[in-house]
């Protein structure tokens, strides 16, 4: 083994075999993360997380649906993008801070709802809290959370948005969305992606290379999503769970106005991807906008949603902000987001990577990666401050890779 690893370093070293990501990747595994300050990228995490996490759990979290080709555009699609440098800049002083509907934040970068996050460390949705506290970043709590929502506010010593998942039952919805503001919610988002289900083969057949017995937990369906486990997830207690579905597929518009009837939050619907629906969130009373396609888990359309933003973004003509989330793993990519007109950038499997390999100083040490990333991006772009980053940073060159 350590003949094998001295081969890698010599391989990754070599200028003969500079830029070949499959050398580094295959030292990487070799590579054992001992603590979450010693990862250089947000990858190390990705390495350090697949030697504990069972092949169930990470296959739930990890994988795309069909081929996973949206899975792959989401990462892919950044690189169609470059980075515009500019000099004689005073970029002595870099600011990231931003605001969300009234809510001061350190960063644009933020932590995307992820069900179940118990299943990938002890503290789940507690951990990423308080990394979110320590570190000033919003936090989007999952409807199926392992956790609840009165403690993970109190864990983050602040709001929190909460992300619906519609349901079959609008009661079981009006006590869900009346339960996170009552707790101090100010934002629901609404996730519309999902409306009758997916195919998620490959978490399948991770599944069925796990030796415990998922139904000591919950069953699964056809989706890849737990099914009649929902009584064991924290938002659902003293809630008759029997028949309900966590999305509808017979959702329309009308859902928006029948929300915001029973809600003083603001609404923003998660999971939008063009033009035509743009319009019609902001003609729906819409309060924001997610450009998301479930990380590459809703529809296997093959488009990146970093391609998706800026039809977003010119249809609704600054009218509502516009976030967007997919394939999120460098500083550089949340700059290109943001020069494309996002608001903010949600990020999902990095962090779960880093609470899975370390808890919260594994959940901290991502932001910190990735925010220094964008540090130096804005550096080199001579951009001292969200606002300065435009269109004109980047070029679009029209082709992946």
């Amino acid at each position: 083994m350590s003949d094998r690893r001295a081969f890698l370093t010599f391989l990754a070293a070599s200028p003969l075999f500079a830029g070949i990501p499959a050398m580094l990747e295959a030292f990487a595994q070799e590579s054992t993360l001992a603590t979450a300050e010693a990862a250089l990228d947000v990858f190390d995490f990705e390495a350090a997380a697949r030697k504990v996490v069972p092949p169930a759990h990470w296959g739930y979290m990890a994988t795309g649906v069909d081929g996973e080709d949206t899975l792959r555009a989401n990462r892919e699609g950044f690189t169609r993008y470059q980075l515009r440098t500019r000099r004689f800049v005073d970029v002595s002083r870099i600011d990231l801070s931003t605001e969300l509907f009234g809510m001061k934040l350190a960063s644009p970068i933020v932590l995307c709802p992820v069900g179940g996050q118990k299943a990938f460390h002890a503290e789940g949705e507690i951990a990423a809290a308080r990394a979110a506290k320590t570190k000033g970043h919003l936090q989007i709590l999952s409807t199926q959370s392992s956790s609840s929502v009165e403690d993970v506010i109190k864990a983050r010593g602040g709001p929190i948005w909460f992300q619906l998942y519609t349901t079959n039952n609008f009661d079981v919805t009006t006590r869900l969305v009346k339960r996170a503001e009552a707790a101090g919610c100010p934002v629901v988002a609404v996730t519309v992606d999902l409306p009758a289900g997916r195919n998620t083969e490959t978490a399948t057949r991770l599944r069925q290379l796990d030796t415990r017995i998922c139904a000591n937990c919950h069953t699964v369906g056809p989706s890849g999503n737990p099914q009649g486990g929902l009584n064991t997830r924290a938002m659902f207690a003293g809630i008759n769970t029997q028949g309900l579905a966590i999305n509808s597929s017979s959702l329309t518009w009308d859902f928006i106005k029948r929300l915001k009837d029973v809600t003083k939050m603001k609404v923003v619907i998660k999971g939008l991807e063009t033009r035509e629906d743009a319009v019609l969130a902001v003609d729906n009373g819409a309060d924001g906008i997610v450009v998301s396609n479930h990380g590459g888990r809703a529809t296997e359309t093959g488009r990146a949603t970093i391609e998706a933003l800026p039809e977003v973004v010119q249809a609704v003509a600054g009218r509502i902000p516009v976030l967007v989330d997919g394939g999120v793993r460098r500083g550089t990519d949340v700059f290109k987001a943001l020069a494309l007109g996002a608001s903010a950038v949600g990020i999902g499997r990095p962090y779960i990577w880093g609470l899975s390999a370390f808890g919260q100083q594994g959940v901290e040490r991502v932001l910190d990666i990735v925010n220094s990333e964008l540090r130096l991006a804005m550096v080199g772009c001579g951009t001292r401050s969200l606002k300065e980053i435009t269109s004109a940073s980047i070029i679009d060159t029209g082709r992946r890779g």
